[in-house]
């Protein structure tokens, strides 16, 4: 049944009108909870029937303390008074939640009430939704927890019981009759006349309950506190192993990292030093002679490429964070790129081409990065495809659902904006399906199977991913043995 009103209620206000106000706390949502359990355990033990008002979050661990009282009180008098948009029988939420050790046992649902409780529903006001209650009325036993939410406070989801991170309500907490007939007194003004009764005609509201029973609610808070201070004591011993381990896989990935960098530089030093000491031998023809210089060439080159992307990769990994991402136009970076390589291409013999539109819309990047990851990309398909062969870059808009390979799987990612996709094509030596998902990986370089050391320092595919990550872009890569390779860069587009 719903209850009109003539004018806005505030029942956190109507306990703090009387002539000596209760006392306001402070305290967090799981602290409430645990009141609501108390005052439920006590009336459960002692088993008093009393109407209850009530206001509670919607969430389940909230309602289902009413169907723990429900499923124990078998009276036909009890009045369940909320104002939830939609009424659920409190059975309904203790029946669907029977496996929770928080409700009842097996025992505990033989006691269930053949009637169905008589629910009256406050209206939302624009006080009372920032409010939660739970007045107990009964001739043994009176009480009347109030909540109040600030504006922000209501911006975090009702009911969150957990930890530090559940912004504090301000309570009160009282068992004064005083208090608790100002406030049925200011509910029924605040109703239509006629409209309901907020309690019997016959009810009195006890002055102060009896000594026992606060005695033993006194208990059952402590016990429901001490419930509190250990599942906190679980949750922050958790925290803590969580956080230990984050630390130990990053030691570990430090190790890994290190190892893999240290094996790196030995490689080249190792190769030096055998070819230094071929030279020294007596025996040497002038051709040898000539092989062995070019090879310390070639080594020390790979020396100074890997150790200039190991401190790029250093650098970006620090600064990644810190930089702004910008709105960028393709057609003002990969024609000036590819006029770059076009000699190291005619040197090749490869035919080297775009095709950026000049209507394109701009993208979401860092300008010095977007140039980074096409220059990576360009270098890569030149260096992979042998003489003759054609190396294309080709942009255009994407849809809005794309493939994404990451450093350890393909996964599959959703992506709401529009974007420009960016493809480089070529015709070069391939690479074998089993070794696609590795490439981005640090210093993976692919197994060519030609006779020169086509790899460079393993980090260029690296530090394109790195960076499309930052800007909310994506790379993915479709290749064939033999056949070609195509990388597919997608940006997304400027708003």
């Amino acid at each position: 049944m719903n209850v009109s009103l003539a004018q806005d209620l505030s029942i956190y206000q109507l306990a703090l009108s009387v002539q000596t106000p209760p006392q306001t706390l402070l305290i967090s949502a799981a602290t409430l909870l645990s009141l609501l359990r108390s005052q439920i355990d006590l009336l459960i033990e002692q088993k008093i029937p009393a109407i209850l008002w009530v206001k509670l979050p919607p969430q389940k661990i909230w309602q289902s303390e009413l169907a723990r009282y429900d499923s124990w009180v078998k009276v036909s008098d009890v009045i369940y008074s909320c104002d939830l948009g939609q009424v659920q029988s409190w059975r309904e939420v203790r029946s669907s939640d029977d496996s929770n050790a928080h409700l009842a046992s097996s025992q505990e649902k033989d006691i269930i009430p053949s009637y169905q409780p008589q629910v009256q529903l406050l209206p939302q006001t624009s006080l009372l939704r920032r409010e939660y209650f739970l007045m107990v009325l009964s001739p043994q036993f009176c009480s009347l927890i109030l909540a109040q939410r600030s504006h922000k406070i209501d911006k975090t989801p009702a009911g969150k019981v957990k930890g530090n991170k559940t912004p504090a309500l301000l309570t009160i907490n009282t068992f004064e009759g005083r208090i608790i007939q100002r406030v049925l007194d200011g509910i029924k003004q605040a109703t239509t006349p006629d409209s309901f009764s907020p309690v019997p005609a016959d009810f009195i509201c006890p002055t102060m309950p009896d000594a026992t029973l606060m005695s033993c609610l006194l208990v059952k808070q402590l016990q429901r506190q001490e419930e509190i201070n250990r599942q906190m004591a679980v949750e922050r011993s958790s925290k803590v192993q969580q956080q230990n381990q984050k630390l130990h896989n990053q030691e570990e990935l430090k190790d890994e990292y290190l190892n893999s960098v240290c094996q790196e530089l030995r490689t080249p030093l190792t190769q030096m030093k055998t070819a230094l000491s071929l030279l020294n031998s007596p025996n040497l023809k002038p051709p040898q002679r000539q092989r062995y210089l070019q090879m310390l060439n070639g080594l020390c080159d790979r020396q100074s490429s890997l150790i200039t992307a190991l401190l790029d990769l250093v650098e970006l990994e620090r600064n990644l964070g810190l930089t702004t991402l910008e709105s960028v136009r393709l057609s003002d970076i990969v024609p000036g790129v590819v006029s770059t390589y076009q000699p190291l291409a005619q040197e090749k013999g490869i035919i080297l081409a775009y095709t950026i539109p000049s209507d394109l819309p701009a993208v979401r990047c860092v300008t010095a990065g977007l140039r980074q990851i096409v220059i990576n990309l360009l270098h890569n398909s030149i260096k992979f495809t042998p003489n003759g062969g054609q190396v294309s870059v080709r942009a255009l808009i994407g849809e809005t659902t794309h493939h994404e390979t990451f450093q350890k799987a393909s996964t599959l990612r959703r992506v709401q904006n529009n974007y420009i996709q960016l493809e480089f094509r070529d015709t070069g030596i391939g690479i074998a399906e089993n070794e696609i998902k590795r490439i981005f990986e640090r210093f993976y370089r692919v197994r060519s199977g030609a006779t020169e050391d086509l790899g460079g320092a393993g980090l260029g595919l690296t530090i394109v991913q790195q960076l499309l990550r930052h800007c909310g872009g994506s790379i993915s890569v479709k290749s064939k043995l033999s056949e070609g390779s195509i990388f597919i860069v997608q940006l997304l587009v400027s708003r």
